[in-house]
């Protein structure tokens, strides 16, 4: 049967940053990629999460079995069994880093056996996303940081975020110098959940004298009471947002039904294209807009048919990192992505002579 699953193939990779990275609460020196490739019908699906190599094992180890033989048409079926075969490791974590790889080969793989672009077999509502290039790293000398920010906007994209928290009472000059390198851009920052509540209340009224329009994670993600004050309190203008660690659906609820957030996050590399959706759909009966955060090539197609998404999230590493490994990835143009329609799928591939060098 042609769309019968045949094979599933994993490899994981790891690259360095180009410069060492750090936000408010977590520094690194390089990424690791995994890649899945599931196989019908002569056709391969591309799917990918930026994990740790221990997930590739999973998808090697259990993951694989449970989707082989199975119909590629039946994404939904392949969603719950391997779900269900994680419960004793439990499904977030790991687990679901692994289930997410899949599930976009998944994806990836219909839409190449039925001849369409991701975002057509899906229904688009927008043939393009806006962009916000994100980096700023606090690792980043002020020059570096300035350089960052005023080149994307110097590029066309008119909203960027740098991180913030590692050092708090240097944030504010950092901000100040930050402000003055980009004009009248739209300014973002993350604090990946580095403040206590009452530190983040005041550093909202400081970061507001800067203009600064999202406010992420002020306070650690799964405190929904304190994002909720913050958001209660913090200036009009300014939006709160989290939600980039939700791996499963009902994450994204208890989010929205706390009230926690201005703007929810979701990340199809950790819930899946599948979680994607349903978070999208979540964000429509809650009237929340969504953004999508990190892994732009992977993310597009599906913003493109998620009527609740606002913006996508273009992050410095994952860009560099798709640029280098993926044929067919789009750049933005006056501060927006558009797939490329004559390409089925995701529209990437794997460059695997490039790849080969960082495999682990």
């Amino acid at each position: 049967m042609k769309g019968t699953i045949e094979d599933v193939q994993v490899r994981a990779y790891r690259i360095p940053t180009d410069d060492p990275e750090a936000d408010g609460t977590y520094r690194w020196d390089s990424t690791t990629l995994v890649v899945v490739h599931c196989r019908a019908g002569g056709t391969a699906g591309l799917g990918y999460s930026y994990a740790d190599a221990a997930a590739a094992t999973l998808v090697k180890d259990k993951l694989a079995g449970k989707v082989l033989g199975r119909s590629a048409f039946n994404i939904p079926g392949c969603w719950f069994a391997m779900a269900g075969s994680v419960r004793n490791l439990g499904e977030q974590g790991i687990a679901m880093l692994a289930i997410s790889a899949v599930d976009t080969a998944l994806w990836d793989l219909k839409a190449k056996l039925v001849g369409l672009p991701l975002v057509d077999l899906l229904g688009g509502v927008r043939d393009r996303v806006p962009v916000y290039g994100s980096g700023g790293f606090t690792s980043y000398t002020i020059e570096q940081l300035q350089h960052q920010l005023a080149g994307w906007v110097e590029e066309g994209i008119i909203r960027v975020k740098m991180k913030i928290g590692t050092q708090p009472d240097k944030d504010p000059e950092r901000i100040a110098r930050a402000r003055a390198a980009i004009g009248s851009a739209q300014l973002f920052v993350d604090a990946n959940g580095a403040y206590d509540r009452k530190q983040a209340l005041a550093m909202a009224e400081i970061f507001n004298d800067y203009q600064v329009s999202w406010f992420e994670e002020p306070v650690v993600h799964h405190d929904l009471e304190g994002l909720r004050l913050i958001r209660d309190r913090a200036p009009a203008t300014m939006e709160i947002s989290a939600g980039e660690y939700g791996f499963e659906l009902d994450y994204f609820r208890r989010m929205a039904e706390a009230e926690a957030v201005d703007v929810l996050q979701a990340d199809a590399t950790r819930c899946g294209i599948t979680g994607f959706l349903q978070a999208a759909n979540l964000c429509q009966a809650f009237h929340l807009p969504l953004s999508s955060h990190c892994a732009p090539a992977l993310h597009l197609h599906p913003c493109c048919a998620a009527s609740a998404v606002r913006h996508m999230e273009y992050f410095h590493d994952h860009v560099r990192i798709e640029r280098m490994l993926f044929d067919g990835v789009v750049v933005p143009v006056a501060g927006e992505l558009a797939p490329d329609r004559s390409r089925p799928g995701l529209g990437i591939e794997l460059k695997e002579d490039v790849a080969k060098r960082y495999e682990i």
